[in-house]
């Protein structure tokens, strides 16, 4: 199928969590045409690049600095090239696209983001749960645990786990202990559900349904401390009846269909 829109000399990709079959078709239309595919190595699995066309550069940046990938890309584009740059998930999230856009604005060179599935939601489908559900939660959040790079003190896990609403847990693998205290501080108790999805979408992936009590005893004894995605699920019972959507209820009408008059 034609691409509609005419292509940028570099196209930001976001490769997905790691199954080359959540690519998406543009995502993977940018890979194949690109003479260069740069590509975060420590995150995003080789078979994610899959289609690249016959003499394309393929380069691991896991070891490069922003310097060297830019002049990387370049080279590529002076060339008359296009760059595919790849990152894990979607770019938007936890990514260094903006400092790269940067110095591409600095050289008027044209540029576009191409979205991917982010891991809270590969996540989510995979251990067959709902992020969101009717009377019970309508928000999700996605933060991390401070690292190397910061929290702002007004993000901090403990004050977002307060609003007791979905949240996704990114980069923060290898601090279950740290993760724990930070919601116990909320207020969410040893039975707060969680999902610890581990290498989702990738052939490691493993999904473990747990107690808040429970993580760090898990996290330590299986190692799952690389390429961790914590579900926080307070809101989440082992009820069997949960309450429905008004979309489908008949006295809700809409654009396509006409409420219940009886």
């Amino acid at each position: 199928m034609a691409d509609p829109h005419p292509r940028p000399a570099v196209s930001f990709v976001g490769a997905g969590p790691g199954d080359p079959e959540l690519v998406t078709l543009k995502a993977a239309r940018r890979i194949a045409e690109a003479d260069l595919v740069l590509y975060a190595g420590s995150l995003v699995p080789r078979e994610t690049l899959q289609g690249t066309k016959a003499g394309a550069r393929i380069a691991d940046s896991a070891s490069m600095t922003l310097d060297e990938t830019h002049a990387m890309i370049m080279e590529t584009v002076r060339n008359g090239g296009v760059v595919a740059r790849v990152h894990t998930g979607d770019p938007s999230l936890y990514g260094a696209v903006r400092e790269q856009a940067a110095l591409l604005d600095a050289e008027n060179v044209s540029y576009e983001i191409v979205p991917g599935v982010t891991a809270a939601f590969a996540a989510a489908a995979a251990a067959k749960v709902g992020l969101t559900e009717p009377e019970r939660t309508q928000t999700v959040i996605i933060s991390r645990l401070a690292g190397r790079t910061p929290v702002p003190e007004r993000e901090r896990l403990a004050a977002l786990a307060a609003h007791g609403c979905t949240i996704a847990v990114y980069l923060s693998g290898e601090k279950p202990e740290e993760l724990q205290e930070a919601l116990h501080a909320a207020g969410l108790d040893d039975d707060t559900p969680i999902v610890v999805a581990h290498k989702v979408g990738q052939p490691e992936e493993s999904i473990h349904h747990v107690r808040l009590g429970e993580v760090a005893e898990l996290v330590r004894g299986r190692s799952l401390t690389r390429q961790t995605v914590y579900l926080v699920l307070p809101w989440q019972s082992d009820d069997s009846e949960s309450a429905r959507s008004r979309l489908y209820a008949p006295e809700f009408g809409h654009g396509c269909r006409s409420a219940d008059d009886d």
